[in-house]
């Protein structure tokens, strides 16, 4: 049966019950020319162990867009990191939900079965899974809705469309119930203002108000998807939840007899040493007569020990106002940066605050070295020049753990950090960025100490950001009535408090924030309150990187070079070529790059020596100069330039060519294309998957059907498509 819901700017069409019938709970959104699929499937055992376990996977069916897969498997394999994102804030969203003591184990599964480029598949997704959810007979009685928030025009608009939000300044993604917010994410878009240190970054007034829209739009969906939906509810299943495994005689015998000994534990300034010290007093308490006689176990204690712990770290902060390792409620560790410590690499930051620790390297590239990758709401392949990755190895946090690519965490927190650093690049940047943060030290906000040392090692590698972005996670706790609002949260802080609140931005404004809440809603007094304390801890962070940003002492000698100039448009088929020769003749004698704009006449030069890019620069600008002497013309006195320019082949991008494999290296292979072109045909581009040698998908010789990514002139870049 279809249900017509309008709401939040757009019609939203439930069909319940035709599909999916064998799922607990199952829903087909239908939005525009969208269509999505969330089901809900749950085990009939629970686990024994005391969790949620809970999965969410957001998959993108190439069909759905009316394509077939790009790469050499022909169907939808792993993730991609949009993807990816996506199946976390669907999950930061809807786990909240789950009645306490709920441990079966439960998948929501969300399909994308057709796309429309102008709807926001995030928000789909999000609604389409709370739907099912709450019609499932998973005792879940609340129903989440979730809007995104842009600002076009300086005015605040629900649900824009997928064009319209390329013109707004803000990009607000919020989810809740009828009564509470239970996550935000929020980033400034990039300004696309010829003022080059303009960043589309919001004060806190502006943020209150966009939060507060949100909330408002959020709670009449919910309320309405509730009025619409609980007529069709299924009944809820009979579950056995698991008991509070708190042994209430063991957490008293601890509070009275061991309190000082924890009161010492939890003060020691180091995490190991706090965990060394909590371990201590464990051991002494299994050691007391009055637990012997009692005969409790080791989980029993350890169990009461954790309560007892977790509400002791709560009453300091609430009570006493003060925190376990000494700060006050808004004191930011210590914090220590040094730049270029790496002396072979372009830019690198080691920003240290407290326990936490982040090394952040910058690399420079040229416009081939930009990321390309699909989305399912645009026709042709996108181009990444900014790119951030995070890396948590397990010596971060002193485990033994074997390295692994990386999880849902790494591109959330990879993902937040490039949404606070993006804005302040500049647009017209000659660059490929790659910002790696390797994380050394892991206390606390390692994404935000990412921000800091993303943002100092750009400027480290002579990269002219527009403003410097700093990071802080901010924590909450409520307790009998009250509450606190803690700066610079540590792990221990983040583990037992109610909130993690993570803002970025520069001295001017918010570029980047990330909310979940654990307890439920927040006011929007709270809210504001958090907002303005953060600004304050952002403020003392900057200053302390504009000192270290004036002391960087920049790796010259090492950075790539890139030139940009113009000539004469008409002069670009002499730095081409006949089919291409001249220009591959001067990548190949000086070991450079060269992009050239045919409708402006610009031309980029990039290379990793200088002295070599400067000989290019000067070659190229002596074969316009000399252009046309020794030219042959015609009777008429016409040029031979059109007929030589007809020669340079143009394809369509997207288009599907034959070709053959001339030549193999070790980062790809070039092929023979029509038109005397040769395309550069990447190792990443040859698969889905990871390949270690060219030769073992294509070899000189063989046949391919390759799809064109880009062309510049006689430059064009492919992906495979088939091999004969």
């Amino acid at each position: 049966m279809e249900y017509k819901i309008e709401i939040n700017n757009q019609e939203e069409i439930y069909d319940i019950g035709s599909v999916a019938k064998h799922a607990a709970g199952a829903a087909l959104l239908r939005v525009k020319n969208t269509v999505v699929l969330a089901t809900i499937a749950r085990d009939d055992t629970p686990v024994e162990e005391d969790f949620l376990p809970l999965t969410v996977n957001y998959v993108e069916k190439s069909y759905a867009s009316g394509r077939i897969p790009g790469g050499y498997i022909k169907r939808e394999t792993k993730p991609g990191d949009f993807e990816t994102l996506t199946s976390r804030i669907i999950d930061r969203s809807l786990r909240p939900l789950f009645p306490k003591g709920y441990a079966y184990p439960t998948q929501i599964v969300i399909f994308v079965l057709s796309c429309d480029p102008e709807v926001d598949l995030q928000v789909a997704a999000l609604n389409a899974a709370s739907a099912a959810l709450y019609l499932s007979d998973i005792p879940v009685n609340k129903c989440v809705s979730s809007v995104r928030i842009g600002k076009i025009d300086g005015n605040l608009v629900v649900n824009p469309t997928n064009s319209e939000l390329k013109n707004s300044s803000l990009d607000l993604y919020v989810a809740g119930t009828k009564e509470e917010l239970l996550m935000i994410e929020m980033r400034a878009i990039s300004s696309l203002k010829e003022d080059e240190q303009f960043v589309n970054e919001m004060n806190e007034e502006e943020m209150v108000e966009a939060i507060n829209f949100a909330s408002e739009k959020i709670s009449d969906a919910s309320g309405l998807y509730e009025q619409v939906f609980t007529p069709i509810k299924k009944e809820d299943a009979k579950l056995i939840y698991k008991a509070s495994v708190l042994n209430e005689e063991a957490y008293q015998y601890i509070k009275e007899n061991y309190k000082p000994n924890v009161y010492n534990a939890l003060t020691q300034m180091a995490k190991s040493e706090r965990a060394i010290e909590l371990k201590k007093v464990l051991e002494a308490i299994m050691q007391d007569d009055v637990v012997l006689a009692k005969e409790w176990d080791k989980s029993t204690v350890k169990n009461a020990l954790e309560t007892f712990k977790h509400n002791i770290v709560r009453e300091m902060i609430v009570k006493g106002r003060t925190r376990a390792d000494g700060r006050g409620l808004k004191d930011v560790r210590t914090i220590s940066i040094a730049t270029n410590i790496l002396p072979n690499v372009h830019g690198s930051c080691l920003f240290s605050r407290g326990q936490t620790q982040a090394l952040a390297i910058a690399t420079l590239g040229s416009d081939q070295d930009a990321q390309t990758y699909d989305l399912l709401t645009e026709k042709l392949p996108n181009s990444d020049k900014f790119m951030v990755n995070y890396n948590f190895p397990g010596f971060s946090v002193g485990e033994a753990s074997p390295l692994r690519s990386p999880g849902r965490r790494e591109l959330g927190h990879g993902n937040l950090a490039r949404r606070a650093l993006e804005p302040t690049i500049c647009k017209n940047s000659p660059y490929t960025i790659r910002l790696v943060s390797e994380i050394l030290e892991s206390n606390g906000s390692s994404s935000m100490a990412t921000v800091c040392g993303g943002s100092l090692a750009l400027r480290a590698a002579g990269v002219d950001s527009k403003k410097l972005v700093a990071g802080v996670a901010m924590g909450l706790v409520f307790e009998d009535g009250d509450y606190a609002i803690l700066t610079d949260i540590m792990g221990l802080e983040d583990h037992d408090g109610d909130m993690d609140f993570k803002v970025a931005g520069t001295k001017d404004g918010i570029t980047a924030l990330q909310m979940d809440i654990k307890l439920g809603g927040i006011a929007p007094e709270i809210l504001k309150e958090a907002l303005y304390q953060a600004k304050e801890g952002r403020e003392y962070i900057l200053n302390l990187m504009e000192e270290a940003n004036d002391k960087i002492v920049i790796n010259e000698e090492i950075l790539p070079k890139f030139e940009l100039f113009s000539v004469d448009t008409g002069k670009m088929v002499d730095i081409i070529g006949q089919g291409g020769k001249t220009i591959k003749e001067i990548i190949e004698k000086y070991s450079v790059s060269i992009d050239l704009n045919r409708d402006n006449g610009e031309v980029k030069l990039s290379g990793i020596n200088r002295n070599r890019v400067d000989m290019a620069k000067e070659h190229i600008l002596n074969i316009v100069k000399n252009s046309g002497a020794g030219r042959g013309f015609d009777r008429r006195g016409g040029s031979h330039d059109r007929d030589h320019k007809a020669k340079i082949v143009e394809f369509e991008k997207g288009a599907i060519i034959e070709g053959t494999v001339k030549r193999v290296t070790d980062f790809g292979a070039f092929i023979g294309l029509p038109g005397d072109i040769d395309g550069l045909l990447h190792i990443s581009k040859l698969a889905e998957g990871r390949v270690d040698k060219v030769t073992d998908v294509i070899n000189v010789g063989d046949k391919v059907k390759v799809k064109v990514l880009f062309q510049k002139g006689p430059k064009v870049e492919l992906a495979l498509e088939s091999k004969e």
